[in-house]
């Protein structure tokens, strides 16, 4: 039994479905009954779990012998770090009691430094803890999301201005389809690990874009021109407050992007590498369908 953590997300739910048609039993854990159908549709059984409820991860993990484990950010939560922190400590101590399983952990670029990164020092947190508590443990770090563009696309459109936090907006950056992300999950999931250790595994797309390929690329596919616009550093913490995050999340933000825009995030070249095959073209067309639905 396979079993997928935050498989509602878009990650999660290109693994689950990869595992199925692969043939595999997949348990697809949910906090939302809502969610089920999606699942049950394709032939999972589904679980309500909660990393803040020790209990429900014991009940999804019963009878597995691979997980694939997410510990997401709290959008919603005035401290979305304090957050995280139980949620990860909630997780290594449930996996703890079951250490015969193979655990699929998602991480990001750049969680190898221990300082100055904002979101991704969660991950480095998170790394640190489940290398102490899971024996057999698969690290996949991805690149930054293209679907994440989605959430200013509406300015985009209103305006003709995509803002973007990358700076200089002709740099280029990695960053990866979920999708491809999924199913390379899928993929190091059903590969046998008869061998205690960690394994660390980088993904980013198949090619590095920079902002203007962004807006080019949402151009293409509204048939509106958009030009992309480096936001001033100056309003980045405005601008986030305005769109509904707290200042604890803004700040985590704007640390990240200053990590990125000094170099100090990308990939480790110690890890092994692979590379999606979905083009940010490709990407931000169906993100802007479901925008628009």
């Amino acid at each position: 039994m396979y079993v997928i953590f935050g498989a509602s997300g878009n990650v999660g739910r290109a693994a689950a479905t990869a595992l199925r048609h692969a043939g595999h039993d997949v348990r697809a854990v949910v906090r939302d009954p809502a969610q089920r159908e999606t699942f049950t549709r394709i032939g999972c059984e589904t679980v309500h779990g909660d990393l803040d409820d020790e209990s429900s991860l014991h009940r999804a993990l019963d009878g597995a012998h691979a997980v694939q484990m997410l510990c997401p950010l709290p959008h919603r939560d005035p401290d979305p770090a304090s957050a995280m922190h139980r949620m990860i400590g909630t997780a290594a101590r449930a996996l703890r009691a079951h250490p015969h399983l193979h655990v699929v952990a998602l991480s990001d670029y750049g969680a190898e430094r221990d300082e100055g990164t904002g979101i991704t020092m969660l991950f480095h947190e998170l790394e640190a803890v489940f290398k102490e508590s899971v024996p057999r443990l698969t690290l996949l770090r991805s690149a930054e999301h293209m679907h994440n563009w989605a959430r200013v696309l509406p300015v985009a459109l209103a305006t003709g201005r995509l803002p973007s936090l990358h700076h200089p907006v002709d740099r280029r950056f990695p960053t990866v389809a979920a999708q491809d992300v999924g199913v390379l999950a899928a993929q190091l999931l059903s590969e046998a690990r008869d061998d205690d250790g960690v394994r660390i595994v980088s993904i980013e797309g198949p090619s590095r874009y920079d902002a203007n390929d962004v807006a080019r690329a949402f151009s293409e596919a509204t048939g509106r021109d958009i030009a992309a616009l480096a936001l001033p550093r100056s309003e980045w913490t405005a601008t986030l407050l305005r769109s509904g995050l707290g200042t604890n999340h803004a700040k985590l933000i704007t640390d990240l992007y200053d990590a990125q825009n000094a170099g100090r995030i990308d990939v480790d070249p110690r890890t092994e590498r692979r590379f999606g095959t979905t083009s940010l073209n490709d990407a931000l067309a169906a993100s802007t369908r479901t925008v628009d639905a």
